[in-house]
């Protein structure tokens, strides 16, 4: 008998939950205050995630982008929200020139990464050489928030191919003291094999052993990624294995969605990517199939239930899920 399940681990994160939450005390109270309510603009798409932001969007967000900021002459009396990812420190620099009121909803994780990376960038300043490396999405806002930290100059590295190529043409070094960092939502694993590599290029560059290496102190790796994140992904991939058919519901922007939704399918090759429950097809299912419905750190609660019994709907068959929900296994996970 086909069975769905829902995944007790998937939903927003924190620092996700905390943001929205800011956002909707705010648009609460403009329309306690008055009954045409008060706009809040947000820098960038709050959430990745198409269906939550038009419900926010109908409580009366305004989602804008960095050139919109750009654009505008004046601002007085707006209140601008700085989501979860964070923003570089000219980005409030240029808010406020504009009489923007700022609600910083940039999550604790990301702020204590902004400021790790300032004080290692204003070490190598005093000391007067060194580099940061910091393992990310190139473009991506938490890393924009990140690279503004060190006004400019850290390197953004994507996988072990482009560290190859860095290391090729120079622009990154081997001799010289080099931090690096991690965007706080990227794979733990791919993180691990990033920094194993570079610390045995630098060795073997160094004529030296990876024993003897490290107790020079030149490469020093900074354990960054999210926590949460980091358990997500070990407890992700056992679901991935326990279930026949994994529906990973994520907004296709979302960085988060597709680092673990490309580690669902590494593990699961019936794994399918969806925005929304209409995506679903019927003959991605047997008879017989254990379903496993999961989602990113930027997909809501209530779109996991909806894409469940959208599945089962299709399926005609009883929720398998509802027992366990019913228990309490859907809380938050904070």
């Amino acid at each position: 008998m086909l069975t769905v399940d829902i995944d007790s681990n998937s939903g927003f994160c924190a620092g996700v939950i905390r943001a929205i939450g800011k956002a909707e005390e705010f648009l609460q109270a403009g329309k306690e205050a008055s009954e045409e309510g008060k706009r809040l603009y947000s820098l960038g798409a709050i959430v990745h995630n198409d269906a939550e932001l038009g419900r926010l969007v109908n409580q009366g967000l305004v989602t804008i982008d960095k050139e919109d900021l750009e654009e505008m002459v004046a601002a007085p009396g707006e209140v601008l929200l700085i989501r979860a990812h964070g923003e570089p420190p000219q980005t409030y620099e240029k808010a406020e020139s504009l009489g923007f009121s700022i609600i910083d909803c940039t999550c604790p994780v990301v702020l204590k990464l902004q400021k790790r990376i300032k004080e290692a960038y204003q070490a190598h300043q005093e000391a007067g050489k060194g580099q940061i490396i910091i393992f990310g999405k190139i473009g991506h806002a938490e890393v924009l928030g990140l690279i503004g930290q060190t006004d400019g100059t850290a390197i953004v590295v994507e996988n072990n191919m482009m560290l190859e190529e860095f290391v090729k043409d120079g622009t990154i070094k081997l001799d010289v003291p080099t931090e690096v960092f991690s965007q706080t939502t990227k794979s733990p694993a791919e993180y691990s094999r990033l920094c194993a590599r570079l610390e045995e290029m630098m060795a073997s560059y160094n004529e030296l052993s990876i024993e003897r290496f490290k107790g020079r102190g030149l490469l020093n790796v900074h354990d960054t990624i999210c926590s949460q994140v980091a358990t997500r992904h070990e407890r992700l991939s056992k679901f991935a294995l326990e279930h026949d058919v994994i529906i990973f519901v994520s907004g296709k922007a979302s960085s988060n969605g597709k680092v673990l939704c490309e580690l669902c399918k590494s593990l699961n090759i019936r794994t399918y990517h969806i925005d929304s429950p209409a995506e679903i097809k019927r003959e991605w299912f047997r008879a017989d199939d254990r379903i496993g419905v999961c989602g990113a750190t930027s997909t809501p609660k209530w779109l996991l239930e909806e894409t469940a019994e959208h599945i089962l709907e299709l399926n005609k068959y009883v929720p398998a899920w509802e027992e366990k929900f019913a228990e309490g296994e859907n809380t938050d996970n904070q």
